[in-house]
Order: structure tokens, then C-alpha cells, then sequence
């Protein structure tokens, strides 16, 4: 399949089962590399999700005492193989480093931060609910064929699923609040 100049193809492929222990490995590496600036390292995204069809790049959330001062973590995650692509300090104080081998996207954002509770109660949902994990992957197959003008217009075009599985979860919530990540392991098998 050909694309338009300037188009992207989202690789989505089967649930890979390495790709906790590629979390596992990454966690550990940044915690080293940055000791107890590393407040909490948890695996998001899709690959967290056993079974869920994903990108093949690990998404990582990193939380930092406060993610807008990159002199606390920045040069120490340069210095093992990462690069800053995004600075979003309009959007949760949001940066994200990547890297290749492994292919990591790791996001930094300020302990407590609402946007992490938010992506980890999805990824919580979809763990516990396969009918909302079979309808995420079958969007993002679907989504998959077409071609973008970006990656981030592939994930937008997923927005309206997320939200529809979001709306499911809040209505199911039983956390009664309380941040979710507090509560959730860092390095465990289905992370």
C-alpha cells in the first residue's frame, strides 16, 4: 500500500508477551539512571494490556516531582539513549522522550498528575473487561489500514472509543477517588 507524501502508516501488531519484561528492563534502567527523581515508573498505554493489539513501542509514564524542571531528569535519560520529541508544558507540564532500542515512549509528568490517573484506569478497564479491550482493538486495527498526516491524527481518530470505554469505566469505578497509580505495581507481569 502506498502512501500520500507526507502520510503515515501506524504499524498496530499482535499483543507481543515481551513486552512487560521490555517494561521491566526500561523501569529499572531509568530508576537507576535517576535514583529518587524516579518517584514512580509504570507501564501504560496498550502494550500493558495482555492480549491488546498495539504500536510495538512501550509507553512508559515517569513521575517526577515536578516534570516542567527537565534539569532534574533530562540529562541523565540523554545520557541512556533517550531524546526529548515533545515539551507540552500547556498539557499537564507533559514531556516525552523516546528512544529506539527498545522502542520506548516515555512521558513525564509531575507526581499526582490527573492525566496519569486517567490512562491508568484505562489501561486498568481494558485489563478486566474484554469487551471494551476487543472494541479498542478493533478500532485501532480498523484506524490501522488508513494512512495520517501524522500519528497524533491517528490518535485523535481514537478519541471517540476511548471516551465511550471511559464513560463505562467512571460508571464502574469503585476507587472511590483515590489516585490509582498509588495503588498500582510498577513491575508486575500484567503491567
Amino acid at each position: 500500500m502506498e502512501t500520500e507524501p507526507d502520510r503515515t502508516i501506524v504499524a498496530v501488531v499482535s499483543y507481543d508477551p515481551t513486552w512487560p519484561a521490555t517494561f521491566r528492563e526500561v523501569a529499572a534502567e531509568v530508576r537507576a539512571a535517576l535514583g529518587p527523581v524516579a518517584r514512580e515508573v509504570l507501564h501504560i498505554g496498550s502494550t500493558a494490556v495482555p492480549g491488546l493489539a498495539a504500536k510495538p513501542v512501550v509507553d512508559v509514564a515517569l513521575l517526577v516531582g515536578d516534570s516542567a524542571d527537565e534539569a532534574a531528569y533530562l540529562a541523565p535519560l540523554t545520557a541512556i539513549g533517550y531524546r526529548l520529541v515533545v515539551r507540552e508544558p500547556e498539557w499537564f507540564e507533559h514531556r516525552m522522550l523516546q528512544r529506539s532500542d527498545p522502542a520506548v515512549n516515555l512521558h513525564a509528568y509531575s507526581l499526582g498528575c490527573e492525566e496519569v490517573d486517567r490512562v491508568v484506569r484505562f489501561r486498568d478497564w481494558l485489563i478486566a473487561h474484554e469487551e471494551d479491550r476487543d472494541l479498542y482493538a478493533a478500532t485501532k486495527l480498523r484506524l490501522a489500514r488508513e494512512s495520517w498526516p501524522s500519528p497524533q491524527q491517528y490518535a485523535e481518530a481514537k478519541d471517540g472509543v476511548v471516551a465511550e470505554i471511559m464513560a463505562r469505566a467512571a460508571a464502574g469505578d469503585t476507587a472511590g477517588g483515590e489516585s490509582l497509580h498509588d495503588a498500582t505495581p510498577t513491575t508486575g507481569g500484567s503491567q
